[in-house]
C-alpha cells in the first residue's frame, strides 16, 4: 500500500525505519461529546448518581471533577456498540470523541459538546495520521498537499507533551493547543491511575517551537506530580 490512515491520538512517538508521517490534514472537532438517553440534553440535567459509560480514565476523572456524584461505568467497543449500551446497560449516557461521531455521520445523536476547558481532549484527538514511505517523493507530494499548518502546530505541541510525560493509556493524560496567530497556549492534564491526583496546567509559547512548548509543559506538570507523590 502507499498510504495508511490512523487516528493520530493512537500513534506511537516514533515509526519503524523507512516510514514517516505526512503533513496532517485539517483537524476535525477535537472535543469530547455526551450522548444521553432520551429526555436529557446536558450533563447538568442528569440526576444525582447518573451512570455514564466511558473506557477512558482521562474522561472519567475530568467528569468526576465536575460531577463527583456520577457513577462511571467502563465500556468498550466501536461507536455503535457504545451507543447501544445506553439501553443494554441502563446508562444515562456515554462519552465519545466528537470527531468519530461526525466522521460516522451520526452528529444528530450528540446531546452536548463538552468544552475543552471542562474536559481537555486526548493529545491529537480529532487529527488523522497519514503514514507513508519516507523515500516516496510522489506520494509525499500528493498527500502533503492536504496538510494544514495550524493542525501541524497543534499536534506537534500536544504530542510533545505526551512524549514529555512518557504517558500510557493507563493514566489520565490530555493536551490541547490553542493557536492565535503566532502565539500558542497549551493546556495539559496528568494524573495517577486512581484519579486521586489530576494536575492541570497551561503554558504559552510561539508557533516556531510547538514541540518544545509541549516538552516544557510536561516538565512543569511532572514537577508538580512529584510534589504530590512526596
Amino acid at each position: 500500500i502507499d498510504i495508511a490512515v490512523h487516528s493520530m491520538k493512537d500513534m506511537p512517538s516514533s515509526l519503524p525505519e523507512g516510514l514517516k508521517f505526512a503533513n496532517t490534514p485539517k483537524r476535525e472537532d477535537p472535543r469530547d461529546v455526551l450522548i444521553l438517553k432520551e429526555g436529557y440534553k446536558s450533563l447538568d440535567e442528569l440526576p444525582k448518581g447518573a451512570k455514564i459509560g466511558t473506557g477512558s480514565k482521562r474522561r472519567k476523572y475530568q467528569l468526576l471533577k465536575n460531577r463527583p456524584d456520577l457513577e462511571i461505568v467502563p465500556i468498550r467497543g466501536n461507536i455503535e456498540t457504545r451507543i447501544k449500551k445506553i439501553e443494554s446497560e441502563c446508562l444515562h449516557g456515554v462519552v465519545l470523541a466528537a470527531a468519530g461521531i461526525i466522521r460516522a455521520g451520526l452528529e444528530e445523536v450528540i446531546s452536548e459538546f463538552i468544552s475543552v476547558d471542562s474536559m481537555v481532549p486526548a493529545p491529537a484527538q480529532g487529527a488523522l495520521a497519514i503514514e507513508i514511505r519516507d523515500n516516496d517523493s510522489e506520494i509525499d507530494k500528493i498527500v502533503n498537499s492536504l496538510g494544514d499548518e495550524i493542525t501541524d502546530i497543534q499536534i506537534s505541541a500536544e504530542r510533545g507533551f505526551l512524549d514529555g510525560v512518557n504517558g500510557s493509556c493507563h493514566i489520565p493524560i490530555g493536551a490541547f493547543c490553542e493557536v492565535q496567530g503566532s502565539n500558542l497556549k497549551l493546556t495539559g492534564i496528568y494524573g495517577d491511575e486512581e484519579g486521586k491526583c489530576l494536575i492541570k496546567h497551561s503554558l504559552t509559547g510561539v508557533s516556531e517551537n510547538p514541540r518544545d512548548l509541549g516538552l516544557n509543559l510536561a516538565k512543569i506538570v511532572l514537577e508538580e506530580y512529584k510534589k504530590y507523590e512526596g
